[in-house]
């Protein structure tokens, strides 16, 4: 009898060693795991390490004068995060986002490390879904989405175990694609019928194949959300019936001082958290021909404030805001005429869109008033600091340094 009961008594320890254990275990693994939480009132968290985190955001590439659209960071010796990182940590910036991975992979890695290990910064990483192919994407062809979705796992695979990493970022603005705006592709079942259809057919197609790689990711990683990147509003409607399986919906987004309807616009077509993937304003006045950084900084603070106002940490607004990218850390050289490289040691005056919301210099000859060399928070010099051109922080650099150090939510 005797020798029953301490049997009992041990097998009832070890049982509670186990259960110890799993628990532990269990916290553990939650403690890593990404996730967004939905309160009882209807408003989103990204929820980091188990604290709400909102994402005070830049977009980073950092591209040095004479390079161009093919700069790959983690093929760069001279590692300017390790500069970034500072200037950033220093302004309260609390995540990366990086538009695609790289050819060295651990190279991009140790980016991704040290921005994390050094500055508590994390890393947004994304995948173009191949929409700059040449001569064009072909989201309707096997073959194609098979290579684009080999691709995209095979980056998450390569760093979904990376500290940093906080999320996956699917496209870009593709959405473009579909009327033909840009990138137009093939699409048999689109050409066949009505020209009014065939948009909706192609935001089928592509959304669908987001969804396909959206729950394969799932499968790999379960720790990390995946993001639509999308082009404004656009055929979002579409994309709630073929991509429900993305867990927040990324917009890129540049309407001046507001953002107008697009936070209660995006609940009533798709309930899933907003995340502002692009925003921002240029600094250079087209209209003036000359620096303006004042006209940045206005832009900037207007727009940031209204992010928070519909976070969900806020008391009133729609609640479904995570935060934000701006667009962009440093100024990129080689933007304007991106096809000449004789140009790229160019910072280059000519503005090459138009936006009249962003109205202080719309009056421009053509009404031509954005200059994509000029969004940087930071300038950049054809002065070196150890072997990277030095950083010249702006109006607005300092401006959202005073509104994100002190912010509590990390």
């Amino acid at each position: 009898m005797q020798k029953k009961f301490k049997l009992v008594i041990v097998i009832t320890a070890i049982l509670f060693v186990v259960m110890a254990l799993f628990v532990f275990v269990r916290i553990k693994l939650l403690r890593h795991k990404v996730f967004v939480k939905k309160t009882k009132e209807g408003r989103y968290h990204l929820v980091v390490e188990g604290k709400p985190y909102f994402i005070k955001g830049v977009c980073y590439n950092p591209a040095p004068i004479g390079e161009g659209y093919d700069y790959d960071l983690g093929q760069d010796k001279c590692q300017p995060w390790l500069i970034d990182g500072k200037m950033m940590s220093e302004a309260g910036v609390n995540t990366i986002r990086l538009y695609k991975s790289s050819d060295n992979h651990n190279g991009l890695k140790k980016a991704i490390g040290d921005f994390y290990e050094k500055y508590g910064i994390r890393t947004a990483l994304g995948h173009w879904l191949g929409f700059w192919e040449y001569p064009q994407p072909f989201y309707a062809d096997p073959e194609f989405r098979e290579r684009i979705k080999k691709e995209v796992l095979g980056m998450v695979k390569t760093y979904k175990d990376e500290k940093g990493i906080l999320f996956w970022i699917l496209g870009n603005e593709n959405n473009y694609s579909f009327s033909g705006r840009v990138n137009p592709w093939v699409c048999p079942e689109a050409d066949k019928a009505e020209v009014s259809e065939q948009a909706n057919i192609r935001a089928k197609i592509y959304y669908s194949f987001v969804n396909e790689i959206a729950c394969e990711i799932h499968k790999i990683d379960p720790n990390h959300p995946v993001v639509l990147g999308n082009g404004e509003l656009g055929y979002l409607d579409v994309a709630n019936k073929f991509c429900p399986d993305i867990d927040i919906v990324g917009i890129l987004i540049y309407r001046g001082k507001t953002f107008g309807n697009i936070f209660n616009g995006l609940k009533s077509i798709f309930d899933k958290p907003l995340l502002l993937v692009e925003f921002g304003a240029d600094s250079y006045n087209s209209f003036k021909k000359q620096e303006d950084q004042e006209m940045q900084s206005f832009f900037l603070e207007a727009q940031w404030k209204e992010i928070y106002k519909n976070s969900g940490f806020a008391k009133d607004g729609a609640g479904n805001c995570l935060g934000g990218f701006i667009f962009e850390w440093s100024d990129e050289w080689w933007k304007h005429n991106s096809d000449n490289s004789l140009n790229w040691e160019i910072h280059d005056t000519e503005a090459g869109w138009s936006q009249g919301a962003y109205y202080f210099d719309n009056k421009a000859e053509k009404n031509l008033n954005m200059n994509e060399e000029w969004f940087g928070i930071v300038g950049v010099s054809e002065e070196k600091e150890s072997e990277v051109n030095k950083r010249l922080p702006r109006k607005a650099y300092y401006m959202l340094k005073k509104m994100w150090e002190n912010s509590s939510s990390k």
